[in-house]
């Protein structure tokens, strides 16, 4: 893994999140308890502070910057982008989907993937938004993935106990 400080700011990663050898950690990032950060995802903290709550994950090859929050096992799926936005909790970016500035992702809400959420959009609590721009596609009462922070949680304890580097 490549942790490096900037500007005099190192990240802080808790024990038990997990971060892959192969992501990139840089500056003013909090890990908190059973958070983890997957192959090749960057989290670059050098202009507004990144933070991932507890049971959060960032999926491969996934990016994060400019003041990213992401919630309690709240999941950002691989390459997806969050730029100085919030996820909140047990809510799903999906693949390959942009959430933008100001933007907020709701509690145990969905974006597709795929998806753009432009700048200062608000999407609701339980709710599916997809398409570029994204908008409401339809209201979620309960998701399995809403469970993927559990899922990753426990696949970060594997990797944790069972990877090994080959090369």
């Amino acid at each position: 893994m490549v942790l490096r400080s900037f500007d005099g700011t190192e990240p802080d990663i808790h024990e038990s999140a997990y971060v892959d050898p192969d992501a990139v950690v840089i500056g003013d990032v909090t890990l908190d308890a059973d958070a983890s950060v997957w192959p090749n995802a960057v989290l670059r903290g050098d202009h507004g502070a990144i933070h991932l709550e507890e049971g959060a994950n960032v999926q491969d090859g996934a990016v994060l910057h400019e003041g990213a929050r992401i919630g309690p096992y709240a999941t950002v799926g691989h390459n997806a982008i969050v730029h100085s936005a919030e996820v909140e909790e047990r809510a799903l970016v999906g693949m390959g989907a942009t959430v933008l500035d100001r933007s907020t992702v709701g509690e145990r809400a969905m974006v597709g993937a795929n998806a753009l959420v432009t700048e200062d959009t608000d999407v609701p609590a339980n709710t599916l938004f997809a398409g570029t721009p994204a908008e409401l596609k339809k209201e979620v009462e309960e998701s399995p993935w809403a469970y993927a922070g559990d899922r990753y949680a426990q696949l970060a304890d594997e990797h944790r106990e069972t990877s090994e580097r080959l090369d």
